[in-house]
Order: structure tokens, then sequence, then C-alpha cells
């Protein structure tokens, strides 16, 4: 697209979230136990595309490519969108175009694009961290099939996906499975967490029948679907990072004190300068990891290193900007930034959990030092 298609693209959607994801709609989703509504996915699906925006249209999608997917994700983070966007969009349907089995992309990705069916991935152990190649699962051959043992913690929206994707380790190496809702063998726990916003869950798998999906490098497909994910994923914290700055801005604006607007003291001034350099960069890096996942590698800067070094770097940044920028908000609103009833403190949480999800930015950069010292 371009840049003029990339601005209605994201207008649009900003449309369609202000009207069927509001605040209000958002603080009711997030009390239900689902934590969204089947109907308001179906129509962002069906009427918008949302998730199937970067599928080949072969498959029932838009034909797109992440950088139109990551507009999406930049309003869903600036929303707060209650949906299983990113289990789906950002994780289960580019783990599907990565893994090598054309059977398995034509019966799962029409129904995870129009929103009859919710994808989500296994990505953590049972402490929350991220996968070493599957080691957390391990599949079986028994009774003629495969049988999944282990547990997945923190699974994004697990407790009401219909199809969940689970990397496990075989004897032959890392391989990728196919596990239905309500499988025998497979325990959902929903989990209480930090962010009510987003709902994770813990699968145990105690024997589950599985698919296996793909026969080749599942590994490396592993690796480049959860690249996908995290420049998604970092998309969704720019946007988030960027919803704070305009509260702050309005709050500046109309909070009078000392018979003026507080924005109009230096000191108020120089913090929401400092947040804007903060979103900005944020949307820089995401992008950036966007376009690389895109496989797009020219830009004014010239060619783009790897799509796993600048997911790694946009994740990593827009992690801490994110958090710095949400806990700023709260203290330039002063008392009412504490309240139940004030956003900020929604988007605070949202923060910390996204900063947790795919790996923190503590463990990317100790990888990106890795990658360096070995170039």
């Amino acid at each position: 697209m371009s840049a003029e298609d990339l601005r209605l693209l994201r207008e649009t959607v900003r449309e369609a979230l202000a009207d069927l994801s509001p605040a209000a709609e958002v603080r009711r989703q997030m009390e239900t136990a689902q934590g969204w509504d089947r109907k308001t996915w179906r129509r962002l699906c069906d009427e918008l595309g949302l998730a199937g925006l970067a599928v080949p249209e072969e498959y029932g999608g838009g034909g797109f490519s992440p950088v139109e997917l990551g507009v999406v994700f930049e309003e869903a983070g600036r929303s707060l969108l209650c949906a299983p966007l990113l289990a789906t969009a950002g994780l289960a349907i580019p783990l599907l175009l990565a893994l090598d089995d054309e059977e398995a992309r034509r019966e799962y990705l029409p129904g995870l694009c129009d929103g009859s069916c919710v994808g989500t991935v296994v990505t953590t152990d049972a402490t929350g961290r991220p996968l070493p190649g599957g080691a957390c699962v391990e599949a079986v051959e028994r009774d003629g099939g495969t049988r999944l043992h282990g547990t997945g913690g923190f699974v994004l929206d697990g407790a009401s996906a219909d199809l969940v994707l689970v990397p496990a380790r075989t004897d032959a190496g890392p391989a990728v499975f196919a596990v239905e809702a309500g499988a025998p063998g497979l325990a959902v726990t929903p989990l209480v967490t930090l962010d009510p916003t987003r709902k994770q869950a813990t699968l145990v798998f105690d024997g589950a029948p599985a698919r296996r999906l793909g026969t080749g490098d599942a590994a490396a497909a592993i690796g480049r679907a959860f690249d996908v994910a995290r420049a998604m994923l970092a998309g969704e914290q720019a946007g988030g990072a960027g919803r704070c700055l305009e509260l702050v801005v309005e709050h500046a604006r109309s909070r009078v004190q000392f018979g003026r607007p507080i924005g109009s003291f230096q000191a108020v001034k120089q913090k929401a300068a400092q947040l804007l350099i903060q979103v900005e960069s944020a949307r820089s890096a995401a992008m950036a990891a966007a376009q690389a996942a895109a496989g797009d590698g020219t830009g004014e800067l010239g060619e783009l290193p790897a799509p796993a070094v600048v997911s790694a770097v946009a994740k990593a940044y827009c992690s801490d900007a994110y958090v710095a920028v949400a806990a700023e908000t709260i203290q330039l609103h002063g008392g009412i930034g504490f309240t139940w009833e004030h956003d900020a403190h929604l988007y605070f949480k949202r923060a910390w959990t996204s900063a947790e999800l795919l790996g923190r930015p503590d463990e990317h950069i100790e990888s990106l030092a890795r990658h360096l010292e070995n170039t």
C-alpha cells in the first residue's frame, strides 16, 4: 500500500474501533469470563477483514502484508481492543503460513480469517518464559496417533480458542502440532493476571491427541512466525503509548491550576516532549519490524537487517517505551489517574503484561548482544 492507502486504512480501523470498542465496551468485556464478544469479532473479521489482512487471497484473506497488519495492531492497541487479534492474526496465522503444510493452510486459514475459528499458539512454559524449541511439551506416538504431554503457560485466549497450535519436542527435533478445543486430555485453566483486558490460560496436555503440521524445519518456521508476532505486538504497544500521550495532552489543556492550564507550565511541557519522543521512536521501531517481516528491505536508510534482529529491537524498545509512557500518564493526571474510573491504569497494566509477552526486553537485548558478538 502507498502512504495514502495506509492513512485511509488507519482512519477506517480507528472509526470502526471507536464504534465497536469504546472505553465502556472495553470495561464491559474485560469483566466477562471470555474477555471478548464473538459477534463483534466476527464483524471485525467479516466487514473489515482484520484477522486475514496479511493472508493470501487463495486462503480467504486480504492478500496484504505485515505492514498493513501492523497498522491494525497499532489502532487495536490504541483502543485496548478486547479481541483475540494477537492470538489469531499475530500468532496462529503467521505460524500456519510459515509451516510447509498446504493441507493445513487450506483447512484452517479460511475459518481464522472470517472469525468462525479462533486460534492461538503456546509460546511459553508454565512459568511464562519463552519456549526453547518446544521444550515444555513432548509429543509421543501411541495407539497409532500422536499424544501431547506437558504444560503451556499464559496462553493468549487459551480458554476460548477453537484451535491451539503447540510447538513440541519429538525424537527428531521440534515440531508443531494442532489440538482442537475440547480434546480429551486437554485441561484449560483461566488465569487471573494483571491485565484484565487480555485473557490468558494455562493449558495442560495429558495425552491430548494432536495432528502434526508440516514436515520441514519447524524450528525455522516457529522463529519466522514469532518474528512477525513480535512486530505486531510492538505495533500494538506503540499504539497504546500513543493513546497515553493523547490523554496527557487532553488533560494538560483542560486541567487548570493557579488560574492557567497545567500544559502551560514548563515542567509539564518538558514531560510531554519526552513522551512524544518515546512514542514516535516506538512507532518507527514497530514500522521497521513490520517492513522487515514483510520482506520490504528498502528504505531511506538502506537495507534492513534480518527480521529476527529488527523484531527483537522493536519489541525491546516498544516494551520499555510503553511502560514508561503509561507510568508518566498516571503521574501527570495526578490523583485521578490512580482511580478505577480512569483509563490510564488500564493502559499501564496492558503495558506491563505486553512487556512480558514473547520475551522480556532484557532477554531480547541479551540475544541481540550474542548476535552482534557472532557477526
